[in-house]
């Protein structure tokens, strides 16, 4: 949800925001109920205001649509396993020689180094991992994981302050730069 909740205030403010899905499409098309004409109102959620594009990021003719679409564009968002991006040769140094004003956020569940960097990241996991879920509920009770997915969403929103940060530093520099966030980071911020 980080990423798609990221871009979705990016897009709400303006941006013109296209979302990559694979061929199948974004997997939170099919949650529900309810749906709205056969849609899911999870989905329509996370994704108002964005356009879409379904490729098969393996395939060398998608990642060549990511690098002409990268050189017109002012921010790619990420939110893949560390390494995926890389494998694909759409890391940050990749991309960045295409497009030198390249804002390029990554964010995962743990970051993008450590011991941990290798690891998926959940919000119920990152509730549990981060101390969340021991602070919540009642004092005699056992943790318990918040109604809301907390860590993803408070990413989201660091992941477009981040964004932001480094789109005001490029108007100085001419320069992009690569950003992370992670769900630990910040999930712990807030606690």
């Amino acid at each position: 949800l980080a990423g798609p909740f990221c871009c979705m205030m990016l897009a709400d403010h303006g941006a013109d925001v296209v979302k990559v899905e694979p061929p199948e499409g974004d997997e939170t098309r099919r949650y529900g109920p309810p749906f709205v004409d056969g849609e899911s109102t999870y989905y329509m959620g996370l994704n108002r205001n964005k356009r879409s594009i379904a490729l098969d990021l393996g395939q060398p003719s998608s990642q060549d649509v990511i690098r002409r679409l990268v050189m017109s564009s002012d921010v790619l968002v990420e939110n893949f396993r560390t390494g995926t991006m890389e494998r694909w040769g759409l890391d940050y140094n990749a991309l960045s020689a295409l497009n030198p004003r390249l804002i390029y956020l990554s964010i995962s569940g743990f970051g993008r180094s450590g011991p941990y960097k290798d690891v998926a990241g959940y919000d119920g996991a990152l509730q549990a991992f981060g101390g969340f879920m021991s602070i919540n509920g009642d004092v005699d009770g056992e943790p318990l994981k918040a109604g809301i997915a907390i860590a993803d969403f408070t990413t989201g929103l660091f992941a477009n302050q981040a964004i932001l940060l480094a789109l005001h530093a490029r108007a100085s520099s001419g320069v992009g730069q690569q950003v992370e966030v992670s769900l630990l980071e910040s999930l712990l911020s807030i606690l």
